[in-house]
């Protein structure tokens, strides 16, 4: 009698887990939602609804379009209020990420958040912008020009995945995206990573340079960490590699300003593996090699990333004020 007895216990051992886990990830979740409120603006696009943040008043419209793992935030901490003194800037959050709704999973490619975030922007005031993206943002803002060409005056990707690489899914990924693990493993992570496990992961990601001061405070990791922001994250990360590879054969066909910029020690996108065969491919494109320098490049290389923007709104014939010789 001894097996049911055993059952039974481990039954009701899991049940309580899974309450307590169900409990605190949705209490870390209206905690960080408390903390970091929507501060931007609601555009409905049909049945989406894209929150988005605009600075500045005047100049050409750029759009830009944050990482994996991110929200608007990451991009307004520092590029977007520097770019905003000469441009009119939109920083829309992704699909799923930080307010804006999530695409269906079946629908939900870097070529249909494109689309999303094109009609959004345009809503917002946005026409015929510079788009850069940040990482798998980047992938995003190279869609943009690939499946929506002349609805954008410039790209520059960032840190950008444009290729395919040999290494296979991280191994978060590998346990986060499928069907089981987003149902079981994705609210165990969203409800039990300790705070000091989150801030290594932040900084690892700014490897070799340091993360600045007040960069995690401002970014708000605990909104990363919602369930519903991780599901949708590890689909996108474990679905990237195919629609990239769609993508390719289209790239010398691109026919706007491009000028991307990468470091040479990121070992997150490779340069060599991605910036460099796409700034080949690419008609006219340029490429702003930043030696030693990681992935986090808008951060930790921000005047290079602005200078980026500067020389594609001049190569589309705009007229900016130039910028201060000391900066």
């Amino acid at each position: 009698m001894i097996w049911p007895r055993l059952v039974t216990s481990l039954v009701v051992l899991l049940l309580i887990l899974s309450g307590a886990t169900w409990g605190l990830e949705s209490w870390r979740a209206r905690m960080a939602e408390q903390r970091y409120p929507p501060n931007g603006t609601f555009v409905d696009v049909g049945d989406q609804r894209v929150h988005m943040v605009i600075k500045g008043d005047h100049g050409p419209a750029v759009v830009l379009i944050h990482g994996a793992s991110g929200s608007a935030r990451d991009l307004t901490f520092d590029l977007a209020p520097e770019l905003a003194k000469r441009y009119r800037v939109f920083v829309p959050d992704r699909p799923g990420f930080g307010y804006s709704d999530p695409l269906p999973a079946d629908q939900d490619t870097i070529e249909n958040q494109a689309k999303l975030l094109q009609k959004a922007t345009k809503m917002a005031g946005a026409e015929d912008p510079i788009v850069l993206g940040h990482s798998y943002g980047g992938a995003v803002a190279i869609a943009w020009a690939v499946y929506q060409p002349g609805t954008l005056s410039g790209l520059v990707p960032v840190s950008a995945p444009s290729h395919s690489w040999d290494t296979g899914l991280p191994l978060l990924y590998e346990i986060t995206s499928p069907p089981l693990g987003q149902a079981v493993v994705v609210p165990l992570i969203s409800a039990w990573t300790p705070p000091a496990i989150i801030r290594s992961e932040v900084e690892s990601v700014f490897t070799p340079q340091e993360m600045p001061i007040g960069y995690l405070h401002w970014f708000g990791p605990g909104m990363t960490l919602r369930v519903q922001t991780m599901r949708v994250n590890a689909r996108q990360r474990a679905s990237l590699k195919s629609q990239i590879q769609q993508m390719i054969p289209h790239y010398p066909d691109l026919d706007l300003p491009v000028v991307s910029v990468h470091g040479t020690a990121d070992t997150i996108v490779g340069e060599q593996i991605h910036a460099v065969p796409f700034t080949n491919e690419v008609p006219g494109a340029e490429l702003i090699s930043l030696d030693g320098i990681g992935h986090m490049v808008p951060h930790v290389a921000l005047q290079q990333t602005v200078a980026a923007v500067d020389r594609v709104a001049e190569r589309a014939g705009y007229s900016i004020p130039m910028r201060p010789a000391a900066e």
